[in-house]
């Protein structure tokens, strides 16, 4: 009934101007106009103009301002014409809200010098913004810049959006009445085929949305990540424990245990099982050597150790704790240089905000061999970085309690031309390998980063509860961009 009227309405008049009017007009519903101006469009029939409104209102703020003028105004007629009136003077002369508001806007419109005593810069100002309010008040339509402003400052809302059509005219394919085109190539219809017209193909149109899984961006860069590390010659390790003991967690890495990361603010100790079954006592002996008294050319930490703190389960704070049990397994044979590298997720009691989550990846990787140094290390993170696509590296010390040199990557964003901590690197101490029973002469060195910021930077993502966990928006998932890390990054 909508194409009928609309197409006939145009047969003997050259447009419709609005598609609201049209349908109160001739009583349809305006959803179905719009539907039938739509269709009709895309087949050439019409032409038409896509309409927008929004409808705006003040809010409580807004409305207050209207009438009584804006903060910064007030601000401003507070102030002398001539001379100064101390800030203290103002604060008590003015309702607190209007101080505190008018004293960031006025100064911020250049109206006021402020310090201790506060003078015009200008003589005299107009209350643009109540003006603008009082226009919103009488159905004014402003322009967008001016409602974005009052949006941001809070002072208007939306109450409601209208979408319509305006000047539909005759399109290039109008006719009176929509032709019919048949849909199934019937015996009739190829016995005329000379005859028959068919519909023109939409090459166009998008097909029908594939029901299928899509990968997570998280995975797309865990795997970029893992293929460098097997091109470089790495092996991956196991790291399907997820609740570890402390005694490999921070113990077996020379970690006193009076140190601050083994306090239950910043990690996560279990009720049940809350011990480990078992630990191998040779070398739990020699660790607790060491830590009391030293050893390997150290002093140690010169405490009494307990067992029943290295007893203790957890959620795993960091993927070294697997680094520290590959090690010890190394140990127990003929030594065979090695490179390994894991990457899986680890949990803090940390508070969560844009940046941090008790829940992330960790990308970690290390090499044991003889004769490892400071330069050994500083190559592979250059040649590690470079095939991510990141070739401005550079390095500073930094304190690691299991790793001595120990030295803090940073990695230059080009973006917003700023040097950003990217990972953490350093040779384990003798204190660590040399009690599992590796050969004194044996050095490993190791890095690590998280695999949630790279990913953040990649994907232009501000907050990380967008990237993983509970609130992670679906349909952007699906619809996320392919990412090669060496292109994006260049």
């Amino acid at each position: 009934m909508a194409e009928e009227a609309i197409l006939g309405f145009l047969k003997n008049n050259d447009e419709i101007p609005h598609s609201g009017e049209f349908a109160v007009d001739h009583d349809l519903d305006h959803e179905e106009v719009k539907n039938v101006i739509k269709s009709l469009h895309g087949f050439g029939y019409i032409e038409a103009k896509a309409v927008r409104k929004e409808f705006w209102d003040l809010t409580d703020e807004g409305k207050k301002y209207a009438a009584e003028g804006t903060p910064e105004f007030q601000f401003f007629s507070a102030v002398p014409e001539e001379g100064t009136i101390s800030i203290d003077d103002l604060r008590r002369i003015l309702d607190p809200s209007v101080f505190q508001v008018g004293s960031t806007q006025a100064p911020k419109k250049k109206w006021v010098v402020m310090g201790n005593q506060v003078s015009r810069m200008v003589q005299h100002v107009e209350d643009k913004v109540k003006d603008m309010l009082l226009q919103i008040q009488q159905g004014l339509e402003l322009d967008k810049e001016t409602l974005k402003y009052l949006k941001n400052r809070q002072l208007i809302t939306c109450t409601k959006t209208w979408t319509g059509y305006s000047d539909v005219k005759k399109g290039p394919n109008y006719a009176p009445k929509r032709k019919i085109f048949p849909s199934d190539l019937t015996r009739e219809n190829l016995e005329n085929w000379e005859e028959l017209e068919l519909k023109e193909y939409n090459f166009n149109a998008k097909g029908q949305p594939l029901d299928a899984g899509h990968l997570h961006p998280l995975l797309k860069v865990r795997k970029q990540f893992k293929d460098i590390f097997c091109q470089m010659g790495f092996e991956e390790m196991p790291t399907n424990n997820f609740v570890e003991s402390s005694f490999w967690n921070f113990d077996a890495l020379f970690q006193p245990q009076q140190h601050p990361a083994r306090d239950s603010h910043d990690t996560f100790f279990l009720k049940a099982p809350s011990t480990t079954r078992e630990l191998p006592e040779d070398y739990v002996e020699r660790v607790k050597q060491v830590h009391e008294s030293g050893g390997y050319g150290s002093r140690g930490y010169n405490y009494e150790w307990k067992r029943e703190e290295a007893n203790k389960n957890l959620l795993r704070t960091h993927t070294t704790a697997v680094s520290s049990r590959m090690l010890y397994a190394l140990a127990k044979g003929p030594f065979t240089p090695k490179k390994y590298f894991s990457i899986d997720r680890v949990f803090r009691n940390e508070a969560v905000d844009r940046t941090h989550l008790a829940e992330f990846h960790q990308v970690e990787g290390l090499i044991c061999d003889r004769g490892l140094t400071m330069g050994d290390l500083i190559g592979v993170l250059q040649e590690f970085f470079s095939r991510l696509g990141m070739s401005k590296i550079r390095f500073k010390p930094t304190y690691n309690p299991y790793t001595e040199p120990s030295m803090e990557i940073s990695g230059y964003d080009e973006a917003k031309g700023e040097w950003l901590e990217i990972g953490n690197s350093g040779i384990f101490r003798p204190e660590m390998l040399q009690p599992m029973g590796l050969p004194d002469d044996v050095r490993v060195i190791a890095w690590g980063l998280s695999l949630e910021r790279p990913t953040m930077i990649l994907y232009d993502t501000k907050n990380i509860r967008d990237l993983f966990g509970h609130m992670v928006n679906l349909k952007k998932i699906k619809q996320n961009r392919m990412c090669r890390i060496g292109i994006d990054s260049a």
